[in-house]
């Protein structure tokens, strides 16, 4: 059999097609030049590896012969994957929100003039008509018909459709004072939506929403020496996280978090399970553990980290992207159990503590079968049983581990072994913020040894690439990709010092400002002023299922330029919140990242630098950082490392010394523990 244009790339949802009867093409110049030689519309299709939806319109229409035939006769048809190529996700999401008044997401189906102009779309089409929609074969009769009798209908409709595109972003306010009333808009708005029950900030379909977990924790501390702290905000952030550890979301034997859940309850979830959602949900629980000291975070965040580097990191030490939610043709098929497959694996003793601990002795909550979930706790269970509560812990840690050795046996989803540079760099910072509060060098191992597989094969003559796979890496980096890794490279210089670190993360700070700023009206655009023409150029500020990149960068460039001593770094950080403040005020919920951001900006930032022989700095550093504390950054820094000249100034002591910096004031060196501790206005134990 042929294969069609796919066989030769490297994202695996593509290669899932290149045996398609479809005759697809990549995104690029010989798909768009034969459109327009022939006068024919594109069918773009974007989607990406772990998408059950896509799986099911793959086999329903691209693998049926008569479907493809048609697609063939009428269409250059187009494949995208939207984890490689978010620049046009981001464009025909929109444009597809735009034209249909409806909601996006995967599979997109676009139709598009050979011009790159879209008129119509939609998501997933059935083979035969059902769920309110057209066969996929009389849409595509009716498409094509369309584009060839309405030619002046569409060039009208394209026309307002760019006004609209570039009308997307406000204006920026200029004369708007930058002040703490969006993080009160904010704290209200949280509230308003939270779901006292289960957690979480939305009904069902349930995300987990990182950003707004994290802005709650900011808030709680922010007030947590005043005479009222806000207890509800540490309140709803440790409830979502509780109520998520607790469930069906949480992969209770391996680890790790699935992409979202279908119900309310955090009960089933949709199945796949993206490096970026535990990258930030990594954060979250260390973070969250380092502020109440609750074993349960500690818990699963232990368990994600195992997670990630058991069975989503290459052997090169970088991070693949995602794991299918389908194995064997179904849904869930890996995940899920019999009752007597439970009992035939397990003693009796062992079975009576674990289904009562995740619901076997409970009717079945998955399409017959059970998927994990817990229910009781281990002090009714010892109750119930008349054992100890650490038996039943030990009881239940045996069944775990015996039924993920048994699973493990079972055919794998697929696995997107892809390497994404600003997925990984949410991993990179993940796991250097989870080896401080863990207290597990190996984390801090993995992420450096990830920075470095990203400097030797994606950086390339002062320039970030995007994607890698099987040793070819392509594709120019977007805005996410710098931002990022520019931040991630601020946390890990937390839990080990390295020079080289840090030159890196000022020359993608500068790549930034260079090839992305919007220099006339603050922010960042979402693609390099080098990149290729496309129908409109994104500049986004809103979170979406990873955070902004635009909020990222300016709590970013906030941090280093306040390490550095550098204003240009503040400037574009102050132009990029002056940017998106019609956003985050109208909106706040929305744009938690840069509401986050504008807290930094406006906080007196605190900066401890520790100066002394390698092991001594990190002791101090260790001890010091025992505090959640969102706002302070702690670097212990060797003697014997070469700085730029804001750091070089604080200069070692005969003995270990410390540095306190608020905003660009800084202390006279601090010679000993107790010393920082009372300029922190800590009490630490």
């Amino acid at each position: 059999m042929l294969r069609n244009h796919l066989a030769e790339e490297t994202s695996p949802y593509l290669l899932q097609h290149a045996d398609n009867p479809v005759e697809w093409y990549p995104w690029g110049e010989a798909a768009l030049r034969k459109a327009e030689k022939e006068n024919k519309p594109i069918l773009l299709s974007i989607g990406y590896s772990a998408c059950h939806w896509c799986h099911v319109m793959a086999h329903e229409s691209f693998e049926d012969l008569g479907t493809a035939a048609l697609m063939n006769e009428l269409f250059i048809n187009i494949k995208v994957d939207r984890e490689e190529r978010p620049d046009l996700d981001k464009i025909y999401q929109v444009a597809q929100q735009m034209l249909t008044h409806g909601s996006g997401g995967w599979p997109l189906t676009m139709f598009l003039t050979p011009r790159q102009q879209p008129f119509f779309g939609g998501t997933y089409f059935p083979k035969e008509p059902r769920y309110g929609m057209p066969a996929f074969r009389d849409l595509l009769r009716r498409v094509a018909q369309y584009y060839r009798e309405q030619g002046a209908e569409i060039a009208a409709q394209n026309e307002q459709l760019q006004a609209a595109l570039a009308a997307i972003v406000p204006r920026p306010d200029t004369g708007a004072v930058l002040d703490g009333s969006a993080m009160a808009q904010a704290r209200a708005a949280l509230e308003k939506s939270f779901d006292g029950t289960f957690g979480g900030f939305s009904g069902a379909p349930k995300f987990p929403h990182s950003s707004s977990i994290e802005r709650c924790m900011r808030q709680w501390y922010a007030t947590s020496a005043a005479p009222k702290p806000d207890l509800k905000a540490l309140y709803m952030a440790t409830l979502t996280l509780t109520r998520m550890a607790e469930g069906g979301l949480f992969d209770q034997l391996g680890g790790g978090f699935a992409r979202y859940s279908v119900d309310g309850a955090w009960m089933i979830p949709h199945f796949e399970k993206m490096l970026y959602d535990n990258g930030q949900l990594l954060c979250e629980y260390a973070r969250a553990h380092l502020a109440t000291g609750e074993a349960l975070f500690a818990k699963v965040a232990h368990e994600t980290a195992d997670w990630v580097l058991r069975d989503m990191r290459s052997a090169a030490g970088s991070f693949y992207s995602s794991l299918d939610a389908d194995s064997e043709g179904h849904e869930g098929k890996f995940y899920v159990w019999r009752r007597d497959e439970v009992q035939s694996l397990l003693t009796p003793r062992e079975y009576s503590a674990f289904s009562a601990r995740f619901g076997l002795d409970r009717s079945a909550n998955f399409e017959g079968e059970w998927h994990l979930h817990t229910y009781a706790s281990l002090d009714d269970i010892a109750g119930a049983l008349k054992e100890s509560a650490q038996t039943v812990a030990e009881l239940i840690e045996a069944a775990r581990a015996k039924l993920l050795k048994a699973r493990n046996l079972r055919v794998w989803p697929a696995r997107d072994e892809k390497i994404l540079c600003s997925w990984n760099a949410l991993m990179i910072k993940a796991l250097s913020l989870a080896s401080r509060v863990l207290g597990r060098p190996d984390l801090a191992e993995a992420a450096g040894t990830a920075v470095d597989f990203i400097r030797h094969h994606l950086w390339r003559d002062g320039r970030l690439l995007a994607t890698y796979k099987d040793g070819r890496a392509h594709l120019p980096a977007y805005l996410d990709d710098y931002a990022f890794l520019a931040d991630a490279l601020l946390e890990l210089l937390q839990t080990r010092w390295r020079s080289s670190d840090l030159d890196f993360a000022r020359q993608l700070a500068e790549v930034l400002l260079d090839q992305f700023e919007d220099k006339a009206d603050g922010g960042f655009f979402f693609t390099a002023k080098d990149h290729e023409q496309l129908i409109h150029r994104s500049k986004t500020f809103a979170d979406e299922s990873v955070p902004s990149g635009n909020g990222v960068a300016a709590s970013m460039l906030t941090r280093l330029g306040f390490l550095l001593g550098e204003t240009r770094y503040l400037d574009a950080a102050e132009r990029t919140l002056r940017a998106a403040w019609t956003g985050i005020k109208d909106y706040p919920q929305a744009h938690m990242s840069l509401v986050n951001a504008l807290e930094d900006f406006l906080s007196a930032l605190q900066i401890l630098v520790v100066r002394g022989e390698a092991s001594s700095a990190a002791h101090w550093a260790s001890v010091l950082g025992k505090l959640y504390a969102p706002t302070r950054m702690i670097y212990a820094i060797p003697n014997d490392a070469q700085l730029p000249p804001a750091l070089a100034a604080k200069r070692p002591g005969e003995t270990t010394v410390a540095y306190l910096c608020s905003g660009m004031t800084c202390s006279a060196p601090l010679e000993n523990l107790e010393e920082v501790t009372r300029a922190l206005k800590l009490r630490i134990t």
